[in-house]
């Protein structure tokens, strides 16, 4: 096979953003001096497991320590018994590596995340504008330096070279995209294909440690059909070396994910005087909701989730969310759902800015109503009934029941947020007849009947006897084999009438001799009509 980079790839050029700390780093400037004064003692971040806390991040004198990165908090322990822990967040890390890939596309027109802590962005035709693509490399580093964030970097022609230099080649690597290509790999470690752990350990136990013995297995003839065959089964680019190398070399493509950044609707006052005074927070607001209205008219879009921020002459910020059931730009329903959430305001010496921000938009389309319609049926609309309700008694308050596909009676339904869209059903369900009015729990009852497995003739329920007149059913329900477990007892459901006229449901768990139990039980579940 060539070795040459195919023209299209070797024309490109990705720059690959290692942050080996971003946890560690992130953790120490969210806390200032405190935590940096921390740096010289063994500091490790964990998380919980099902075997126990597990060690995510160490800092230097941690590692120093023998600590690492998936190793159990026990163990570290008998290393260090004087090691400093402190809770890792993952989502807050996801979410921070977000944030730095749209700064990152300072150096090029697109970026993506490398996940957990890595970042790609397509510099091609961007280095001149830097003076070259070592000042580029410089501009990075000097740009994370003062974030205070340790990096490796290095530029390719694909993201998957690029990836393997900046984790195992020299810092600040620059790999052109002419000449030989593979020679300038070779001396990678097999790691550098990105491949799973026990692929790894699959190609060391067969010595292939470098992708130089790959490589040269690969160009002997029959070597990659062999390599073929052994890896016949992987088909995800991380389970197969061969796909892992090919994407490497520029042979086949690696679709990338780039981040594009939303612009969420903003709008903001600065005052020029604090304010202390509720009455006059309220007419800020309404500023503001008016204001957020025609920015949302504009767009075409609707508010779900508001946000809303005021700074204080001290510095602090209070913040206030809600979130509507659904869409809406009425600057007048905003106003009167914040009205409620601004009561224990503390404005302290003043308030000197306000911001409120739509973080949460879906399309609204304009509407010219008739005036005549709009009159006769002028009220409060269900979305914003809910909206209300939701703002007083809070977000889980509010919700819905909804039909579920189960047989059993207490599962045939679900609760969720009022103005959400019913989840698809089984038709076949709606031919059984249910009772008016189900109990939260079926309660229990004593039963007198003929035979154990005939109709009742009488029961108790409530301190009160009750004589059966007119039976209707069974009808069987089985357990739900999937879900219960196999000693489970099998239902009998009868629709039964008293000698007053009032319906009951009741049912008999289990039958005689199913050997799931002694004598069955009766309870009542359900009101009839």
């Amino acid at each position: 096979m060539s070795a040459k980079t195919p023209d299209a790839v070797s024309s490109r050029r990705i720059l690959s953003i290692w942050l080996p700390a971003m946890a560690m780093d992130r953790w120490r400037n969210a806390g200032g001096d405190d935590r940096r004064a921390l740096d010289s003692r063994p500091l490790v971040l964990i998380a919980d497991t099902a075997h126990g806390p597990r060690i995510e991040a160490a800092n230097s004198a941690g590692m120093a320590a023998g600590a690492r990165r998936g190793m159990m908090l026990a163990d570290a322990r008998t290393l260090c018994p004087d090691i400093v822990t402190a809770p890792s967040d993952p989502a807050g890390d996801l979410a921070f590596l977000e944030k730095l890939a749209i700064w990152a596309r300072r150096w090029g027109p697109w970026s993506a995340m490398d996940a957990p802590d890595g970042l790609l962005v397509d510099v091609t035709a961007v280095p001149h504008l830097f003076g070259g693509e070592e000042k580029l490399v410089a501009d990075v580093e000097a740009a994370f330096a003062r974030r205070e964030l340790g990096l490796r970097c290095a530029i390719a022609p694909t993201a998957g070279a690029a990836w393997a230099l900046s984790h195992f080649g020299p810092q600040g690597a620059i790999l052109e995209g002419q000449g030989d290509f593979e020679a300038r790999l070779a001396d990678l470690p097999v790691a550098a294909l990105r491949l799973d752990d026990d692929v790894l350990t699959v190609l060391r136990r067969l010595g292939l440690k470098r992708l130089g013995d790959l490589t040269g297995i690969e160009n002997g003839g029959s070597g990659r059909d062999a390599i073929q065959r052994r890896f016949r089964n992987r088909k995800s680019p991380a389970a197969n070396p061969l796909i892992r190398l090919d994407q490497i070399l520029g042979r086949v493509p690696e679709p990338l994910l780039p981040v594009v950044p939303q612009h969420m609707p903003l709008v903001q006052r600065r005052l020029m005087e604090p304010i202390r005074h509720r009455q006059l927070l309220d007419k800020v607001v309404e500023d503001l909701a008016q204001d957020m209205a025609r920015e949302l008219e504009g767009r075409g879009e609707g508010a779900r989730r508001l946000e809303l921020g005021m700074w204080r002459v001290d510095g602090e910020v209070v913040v206030r969310r809600l979130e509507m059931a659904s869409a809406s730009r009425e600057a007048a329903h905003i106003c009167r759902l914040f009205a409620a959430r601004l009561d224990d305001v503390d404005a302290g010496f003043g308030i000197e800015m306000l911001r409120l921000r739509a973080s949460w938009s879906e399309p609204l389309a304009l509407e010219q109503g008739d005036i005549e319609a709009a009159v006769e049926t002028h009220g409060t609309s269900l979305s914003a009934c809910i909206d209300r309700l939701t703002v007083r008694l809070g977000a889980k308050a509010v919700s819905r029941p909804v039909a579920f596909a189960s047989h059993i009676p207490e599962r045939a339904q679900r609760w969720q947020p009022p103005l959400d869209p019913e989840p698809a059903s089984q038709g076949e369900l709606a031919f059984h007849k249910r009772p008016l009015k189900m109990l939260d729990k079926p309660e229990r009852i004593s039963v007198l009947y003929a035979t154990p497995d005939g109709y009742p003739k009488r029961f108790r329920w409530r301190g009160g006897v009750h004589e059966v007149t007119r039976v209707e059913g069974p009808e069987r329900i089985a357990p739900e084999w999937w879900r219960e477990r196999g000693s489970t007892r099998l239902r009998d459901y009868y629709r039964i009438e008293d000698d007053r006229g009032r319906r009951y449901w009741i049912y008999r768990l289990g039958i005689v001799g199913d050997g799931r139990g002694g004598a069955p039980d009766w309870y009542l579940q359900g009101l009839c009509a």
